[in-house]
């Protein structure tokens, strides 16, 4: 324990950077596979290694790290592991632009100086984003920190590679993938953004050959049509159904093609006839395999148009595209032009259009690993929170195509596999091979591609435990116990740990999901730079803490939904560290040595038998919600406890009997405050890590950390419905007081006589037993209460709080002439404002004019400026009485 008293003002700064050096230092977020305890797993979604801390990335972290801190206080071997992804495309860009303000390519490096500038690169930039989540107080063990790319999991990818490739389950074939033309490199499904936007829909003639007929296509993409091979129809479209079998000529160009029937086609949509582009669309290329149609490419990995575009040769797509457009109208085979919005791919990276190709690439089959990973989420072996994100996940992976794995780029995983440039044979080994297999010639080329990116993060569970080895962590901390992420990358990535986890462990690789939603900006939308609204964590954490930051983010939201992220709301929860350190400085001032009371033994009031079973309940109850993910919930729950039960009620509760000449009521006082506010410290630590530490090192001299305490589970024997119920309806007696001693402006220091009709014998007796509590909180003095009154006070305000009447008599209390100019003066003026809504209301052009809401509103303001007024005629009533 350090011994410092708590400064006047709170200063996160300070405090923040001092205790994650010294839990770092202490190796207290080290995990250490003790024998007999149960463990308590999570592994990092890891970030790029290129990335720097976003929100998204704030709220992912302080979900794990409070699921890691409560279960370590639980007892649990807990362990929370680390690391990055390598980010081939993302890095290689880096490095590459680094390269080019130089005025040098990575062509001009050579491939092997080239990897040795990223890993250059890495060393130096690629702990930004980890040193980021120090600061937000991530406990992770960063003794156990992995990096796709590190020995241990390069080991695992090539394993994995491998035996799946000897399994059948990755082939090399001809498929159609998303091609980004400016990076030159496939990209995956999650790596393509799509983008609503403005564009046409063409409808053009394709002639029927040797007929005067025609059929109509429509088509977002004309430039296109040069690589089509057939028009499909829907088998049951009767408009159709003379014409399947025959052919059409393709415009412009004078190709056959044939006109075929399949289901796909969606009758409604356009003329119900579709052209099909195998080379150039995932569902045409489908179609043209059922019907075994030729693949014309007709637009390459540049984006331009190919020599089998004819005359269209060497242009770009969109050049091509408009005058391609003006040659069809030309020509008569232009039936219209109209607008159509629709979503249109593009690169994640450089917001590139991406462009379908048919390539060459190597691909993982999914079908046989689909299936497992479909069975273990619907026998319940895993299981999502929120649940229905089953759906999402199961209806991806139902309809799931083949996963293309390779990437043109130097940088990542380079796959393992081998070609004899003398004989032909393909080699795919585990370790580099000397010789051909076949022949025996030393001339091998390694395949240039590298393995996406996902292959590699979807081992992740395993392969940083240790696997392909037989490793002591991962025997201990295998299968983990709960995966938390984000609700957008759900079947990209979590589908694929699955998949894989099953393969190779036999055995799913977290029996939970958790997913959370994405941070938004206030008006609901995504943070992105194109619309410059993003917010950087960072800078909020320097102004404001990170257990701001932490606790802004958690409070109230619920797994799942997106998170709207309002400033006015860090404020809030800025002003509620403030209200926690002022609460504990006044109780740690007010700490004696407990020598000064030897001999005296705590009485406990109704107060402390309430504070207790308001505490004990809140523990069980946030406890429970943990349990439940509904960590949002638990953070709402604690800060009603902190900020209105302990802190308004009970701190100002216990003032009297502190300041007060009773030995027993200051020892109870003084140790019902400590205990409390440290054990409130406990529940409240996974949630802000930083400010209870600094608080609990106050109030536990013989504790190291209050992250090795136990956590407050909650004692039932100590949860009281009775001192639940009196105390409630003392608190209700004296919200009562208050509110009248507001509405009828008696000055703050004045002792008000109150008479009370309890109305109940045992309400009677609960009040009769703790007026001190309303002479101190209510400024009550004298309280009479009785069971039920004949007549009432005159001349006194009334309200009814807990079906207990509560009288106030004004006579000395107020200035009769002084409050009735007062309240004659908030009448006029209020009159003047019921007068302008009932004449703006009593406009018809008004009312037929402006919009609903505006309306609505005028019609609320009336509404309660008639309730004021009301309000206005009894104060005055009763002070006329007077």
């Amino acid at each position: 324990m350090q011994e410092q008293s708590l400064s006047k003002t709170y200063d996160p700064s300070r405090v923040e950077e001092k205790w994650y050096h010294t839990w770092e230092e202490k190796s207290y977020f080290v995990a250490e596979r003790e024998e007999g305890r149960e463990a308590f797993s999570i592994v990092m979604p890891p970030p790029n290694v290129t990335g720097s801390l976003h929100l998204g990335h704030a709220l992912d972290s302080t979900l794990q790290d409070i699921l890691t801190r409560w279960r370590r206080m639980q007892g649990r071997n807990t362990l929370w592991l680390p690391g990055t992804d390598h980010a081939g495309i993302a890095t290689q860009a880096k490095v590459e632009e680094q390269l080019a303000r130089e005025g040098k390519s990575k062509n001009d490096l050579g491939r092997d100086e080239f990897l040795e500038r990223v890993w250059d690169w890495k060393h130096q930039y690629g702990d930004r984003i980890t040193r980021q989540l120090r600061t937000l107080g991530a406990s992770c063990d960063w003794s156990r920190e992995r990096f796709t790319m590190d020995d241990g999991c390069s080991d695992a990818v090539r394993e994995v590679f491998v035996r799946l490739y000897e399994k059948g389950l990755i082939y090399r074939g001809n498929y159609i993938i998303n091609w980004c033309p400016k990076c030159q490199t496939t990209i995956s499904d999650i790596e393509v953004e799509h983008q609503e936007s403005a564009g046409s829909l063409w409808h053009i003639r394709y002639p029927i050959k040797d007929s005067d007929e025609y059929v109509v296509v429509a088509t977002t993409r004309p430039e296109t049509m040069l690589g089509d091979t057939a028009v499909a129809v829907h088998p049951d479209d009767s408009r159709y159904k003379k014409l399947v079998g025959k052919t059409v000529i393709l415009p412009v160009v004078g190709r056959e093609i044939p006109i075929v029937a399949d289901e796909y086609v969606d009758p409604e949509f356009g003329s119900g006839a579709v052209k099909i582009t195998p080379a150039h669309d995932p569902n045409d290329f489908e179609i043209g395999q059922r019907h075994q149609l030729p693949q014309v490419v007709v637009i390459d990995k540049t984006a331009k148009m190919t020599a089998e575009a004819g005359k269209y040769r060497g242009m770009d797509r969109y050049e091509c595209r408009e005058i391609l457009v003006q040659d069809l109208m030309g020509a008569g085979f232009l039936v219209e032009t109209e607008e159509h919005r629709h979503a249109v791919g593009q690169c994640y990276r450089c917001d590139t259009v991406v462009e379908p190709l048919v390539s060459r690439q190597w691909f993982v089959r999914m079908g046989p690993l689909a299936k497992p990973a479909i069975e273990a989420v619907e026998e319940k072996r895993i299981r999502f929170v929120p649940e229905r994100f089953t759906k999402v996940y199961l209806g991806w992976l139902e309809n799931i195509r083949d996963w293309c794995i390779s990437r043109q780029l130097w940088w990542g995983h380079r796959i393992p596999v081998w070609y004899c440039q003398d004989c032909g044979e393909i080699i795919c080994s585990i370790n580099d091979p000397d010789q051909c297999t076949g022949c025996g010639s030393s001339k091998l080329q390694q395949d240039p591609d590298v393995l996406d990116t996902w292959f590699s993060s979807g081992l992740w569970p395993f392969s940083t435990l240790g696997w392909p080895g037989d490793t002591a962590d991962l025997r201990t901390f295998y299968p983990t116990s709960v995966l938390v992420t984000g609700r957008d990358i759900i079947f990209f990535w979590v589908a694929r740990m699955i998949f894989m986890a099953l393969e190779f462990r036999q055995e799913v690789p977290f029996k939970e999901v958790f997913i959370h939603g994405l941070v938004l900006d206030a008006q609901g939308r995504k943070m992105s730079k194109s619309l410059g609204n993003g917010v950087d964590p960072i800078e909020i954490i320097e102004k404001y803490g990170a257990d701001t930051l932490r606790f802004m983010l958690i409070t109230g939201n619920t797994p799942g939904n997106d998170l709207r992220f309002h400033f006015e709301r860090l404020e809030g929860t800025r002003n509620f560290a403030n209200k926690i350190w002022n609460a504990a400085r006044f109780v740690i001032m007010n700490l004696e040595d407990d020598k000064s009371y030897e001999g005296v033994s705590a009485q406990y009031t109704l107060a402390d038998r309430w504070i207790l079973s308001r505490f004990n309940s809140t523990a069980k109850e946030v406890t429970r919600l943990l349990g439940k993910y509904e960590l949002g919930e638990a953070a709402r729950l604690l800060y009603e406890f902190i900020w209105s039960e302990f802190c308004d009620w009970y701190i100002e509760l216990a003032k009297e009997r502190l300041y007060g000449d009773s030995p027993v009521g200051k020892y109870t006082a003084r140790k019902l405050l400590k205990t409390i506010l440290s054990d409130t410290m406990k529940l409240l630590h996974p949630f802000m890590p930083f400010i209870t530490e600094e608080i609990w090192q106050q109030l536990d001299p013989d504790g190291e950390t209050i992250m090795q305490s136990s956590w407050p589970e909650g004692d039932t024997s100590l949860m009281d419905d009775d001192a639940e119920r009196e105390m409630g309806l003392v608190m209700a007696v004296i919200r009562g007081i208050r509110n009248i001693r507001g509405e009828m402006n008696v000055p703050p220091g004045r002792k008000a006589r109150v008479i009370l009709a309890a109305n109940s014998g045992q309400s009677e007796a609960v009040l009769t037993a703790n007026t001190i509590y309303l002479n101190n909180m209510a400024h009550a003095s004298p309280v009479e209460v009785f069971n039920s009154l004949e007549h009432k006070p005159e001349q006194a305000a009334a309200a009814v709080e807990g079906g207990v009447e509560i009288f106030m008599p004004l006579q000395g209390l107020i200035d009769f002439d002084k409050e009735k100019a007062r309240l004659e003066k908030d009448m006029l003026n209020l009159e003047k404002e019921l007068s302008r809504v009932e004449k703006k209301l009593g406009n018809p052009n008004f009312l037929d004019k402006a919009p609903e809401n505006v309306v609505e509103k005028e019609i609320a303001k009336r509404e309660e400026f008639l309730s004021k007024k009301g309000t206005l005629q009894e104060r005055l009533s009763l002070i006329a009485k007077g």
